[in-house]
């Protein structure tokens, strides 16, 4: 495959929209029908046909997403190549420590869900840009050590098999060589043992607050003081979940944490 020159201020410019939700896309190719001088050349549902269309219709501009089944978006960008990438707006629902990333080294992200204004922010900004490929080997350089950490887990039940992403776990129970994975209000049990599961989720994300217990950062709403030195820790769905003395320093620094 030729290489093709980053620079994308022409005429008409012309679009891809990669996402594996349906009302993403929707919403992104609605945005751009508003835009004069946009050609929308194709849309994705997932990294695998991403790459094969931007190989064959080689856009000026991709809307990526960054979360997607199988190769997610920075698996696209290396399959690809840095050298070979159009210019890139990420579209992701990635949190605070990941975003810093983006903001180093990325054309442009869209954090979802994004109104009208800040679309057509990024957009200027994408008609005017060099690309980067320099950008894009450092952003993918960068977030190497997070993609380590399991962004799902394989739950097998029923005869069935089923990819919990531990975004949507709530907190996990420790239950003797079993994980009970509490989720939306369902209770599934993961065969591993805490110890194991616990270096296999990201510290940055999710915090050990009892020998039994380890809580999704995202889902914690307060904290309640409790007899002994102990603390309540209460979730986002009214869950109240024991926060022991010991591990009580370590969570209060991640939840001050900036990042």
């Amino acid at each position: 495959m030729a290489r093709w020159s980053p620079w994308i201020s022409r005429s008409v410019l012309s679009v891809l929209v990669v996402d594996d939700e349906p009302l993403a896309r929707e919403r992104i190719r609605a945005l751009l029908d508003d835009e004069s001088d946009v050609k929308i050349v194709g849309e994705c549902a997932s990294g695998r046909t991403a790459v094969k269309a931007i190989q064959e219709k080689r856009p000026d501009l991709v809307f990526l997403d960054v979360q997607m089944p199988g190769v997610d978006g920075f698996g696209v960008v290396e399959q690809i190549g840095a050298a070979r990438m159009p210019a890139i707006v990420f579209v992701t629902a990635f949190d605070q420590y990941a975003l810093k990333a983006f903001e180093v080294h990325a054309l442009d992200y869209l954090l979802k869900p994004f109104d009208r204004e800040r679309f057509q922010a990024t957009l200027a900004r994408a008609r005017n840009s060099h690309g980067g490929e320099a950008r894009l080997a450092a952003l993918v350089q960068s977030l190497a050590a997070r993609r380590k950490f399991a962004e799902r887990l394989l739950v097998k039940g029923g005869g069935k098999e089923r990819l919990v992403p531990v975004d949507e776990v709530d907190w996990f129970e420790a239950a003797g060589n079993y994980v009970k994975i509490h989720t939306g209000g369902e209770r599934l049990l993961l065969r591993e043992t805490m110890a194991n599961l616990a270096e296999r989720l990201d510290p940055d994300r999710f915090a050990r607050i009892h020998r039994s217990t380890i809580v999704n950062l995202k889902r914690v709403k307060e904290l309640e003081p409790w007899f002994h030195g102990d603390y309540v820790v209460r979730l986002h769905d009214g869950q109240k979940l024991t926060l022991s003395r010991s591990h009580r320093s370590r969570l209060l620094a991640l939840l001050n944490s900036p990042g």
